[in-house]
C-alpha cells in the first residue's frame, strides 16, 4: 500500500488494526468501500473476530432515503431489541462492527429458490422485533426534516414522500444525463402521474422501525445457521407493510412460499398490534407495483453507468444490460402505464445511442 494509493476507509483501517497487512479489503460492495481485520493482541479478540471498517464509496449515486445519521448508533440503540445484530466496539478513533463469518443468505440459496424454514421464522421473528420498535422509543439521531416524514400512521402520505423522493432525487435530478435514455425507454414525466394514480389510497396503520432493505446479501448464515442482519444505513420508520413489500420483492420467493411469509409475517406483526396487517392484502399489491416502477429508474441509471461510454457497444456486459433493462421494464409496464413496451432491439439502440452520446 502506498499512501498515494491509501483511500480514507483503507487508511481508517490500518490505523484500527495497527498491521496493515492484516487488513483484507476492499470486500465486493455497491455502498461501501469495507475492509477487514482482526485486532491487535491484548483486546482478548485476536484470532478469534474480525472486524469490519467501511466507508460509503467515493462518487456514489444515492437511491434511497436516509433516516438515521449513524448506522453504528441506530445499532446501539437496537441492542436488546433486535435480534442477530452485529456487534460494535471503539477502537481508538474508529466505530468498528463485528464481521460476522459465514455465508450470505444469496450464497447459499439463489435469488428464486425456496428458502428452509428455520431461516424463514428467524426472517418473520425480525418483522416482529421490528415492529415493536417505536418512533419514539430510539435514541439515535435522525436526520430527515420534519416536514419529509409522514404523520404517524399515514401510510398513504409515507408513499407519497417516497414516491416524490424517486420522482426528484432519482429521475430528475439525473435528467441532465439520462434525459435521453429515458426518453427512448418511454419513461418521462408522465410515468409518476401513472404511478400516483396505480399506488393511490393505502390505508392508514401505525409506523415502526423498517430494515427497508431485507434482500440475500444481506442476510449473513453462521455456522451454527443463525442469522445476521446487516447493512441497516436505509433503516426509517414508517407503514411496516413497507418492510414486506421490500423484501417480497428483492428475495424472489418461489410463489407458494411467499404465501407463507405472507401469512407467517402477518402473524408476527399481529402479535404485536393488530392494525399493522390492515387491509394487507389490497395494500401490499399497490406497495410492490411501486417497487416495480422504483426499480426502473434506479436500474436504468445503474445498468448505463457500468458501461463505457463512447466505445464499441457490444459483448457479453452490454447484452446484459439490455436484458436487464428489458427485466425491469415489463415488470413496470402497468404500474407506469408505459403506452409502448420497446422491444429488445430498440433497448440495445437506445443504450447504444446513449453510449456514444458526446
Amino acid at each position: 500500500m502506498s499512501p498515494q494509493s491509501a483511500t480514507p476507509a483503507l487508511l481508517r483501517a490500518v490505523e484500527a488494526s495497527g498491521d496493515a497487512d492484516a487488513v483484507e479489503g476492499p470486500l465486493h460492495g455497491y455502498h461501501h468501500e469495507t475492509y477487514v481485520f482482526p485486532l491487535p493482541d491484548g483486546t482478548g479478540t485476536a484470532g478469534k473476530v474480525r472486524w469490519k471498517c467501511r466507508e460509503p464509496r467515493p462518487d456514489l449515486l444515492w437511491f434511497d432515503r436516509r433516516c438515521f445519521a449513524s448506522e453504528e448508533e441506530l445499532l446501539l440503540s437496537l441492542e436488546g431489541r433486535v435480534d442477530g445484530i452485529p456487534e460494535l466496539i471503539q477502537a481508538g478513533s474508529v466505530r468498528l462492527q463485528r464481521f460476522v463469518e459465514g455465508h450470505t443468505l444469496g450464497q447459499l440459496y439463489g435469488s428464486g429458490t425456496e428458502v428452509p424454514e428455520p431461516l424463514v421464522r428467524q426472517i418473520v421473528s425480525l418483522f416482529g422485533q421490528l415492529a415493536a420498535v417505536q418512533p419514539d422509543s430510539l435514541t439515535a439521531e435522525r436526520t430527515c426534516r420534519l416536514a419529509d416524514r409522514a404523520d404517524e400512521a399515514d401510510s398513504a402520505g409515507f408513499l407519497e414522500r417516497l414516491v416524490l423522493f424517486t420522482e426528484e432525487r432519482v429521475y430528475r435530478r439525473n435528467l441532465p444525463r439520462f434525459a435521453g435514455l429515458f426518453h427512448d425507454l418511454g419513461l418521462n414525466d408522465d410515468s409518476f402521474r401513472n404511478l400516483r394514480k396505480q399506488v393511490s389510497g393505502l390505508t392508514d396503520r401505525p409506523f415502526c422501525l423498517l430494515h427497508a432493505d431485507l434482500h440475500r446479501e444481506n442476510f449473513i448464515v453462521d455456522a451454527e445457521r443463525r442469522l445476521w442482519t446487516i447493512d441497516w444505513e436505509l433503516a426509517m420508520f414508517g407503514d411496516p407493510l413497507y418492510d414486506l413489500a421490500t423484501h417480497l420483492y428483492l428475495m424472489r420467493y418461489p410463489a407458494a412460499q411467499e404465501r407463507r411469509v405472507i401469512r407467517q409475517w402477518r402473524e408476527a406483526v399481529e402479535g404485536v398490534d393488530r392494525r399493522y396487517s390492515a387491509e394487507h392484502a389490497d395494500d401490499l399489491r399497490k406497495l410492490l407495483a411501486f417497487k416495480r416502477a422504483q426499480s426502473v429508474f434506479t436500474d436504468v441509471i445503474r445498468t448505463a453507468r457500468t458501461l463505457d461510454r463512447g466505445l464499441a457497444t457490444e459483448g457479453p456486459a452490454f447484452d446484459h444490460a439490455c436484458g436487464r433493462i428489458a427485466t425491469v421494464l415489463i415488470a413496470a409496464e402497468e404500474p407506469l402505464a408505459i403506452e409502448r413496451m420497446p422491444d429488445r432491439k430498440e433497448i440495445a439502440i437506445a443504450l447504444e445511442k446513449w453510449c456514444q452520446a458526446a
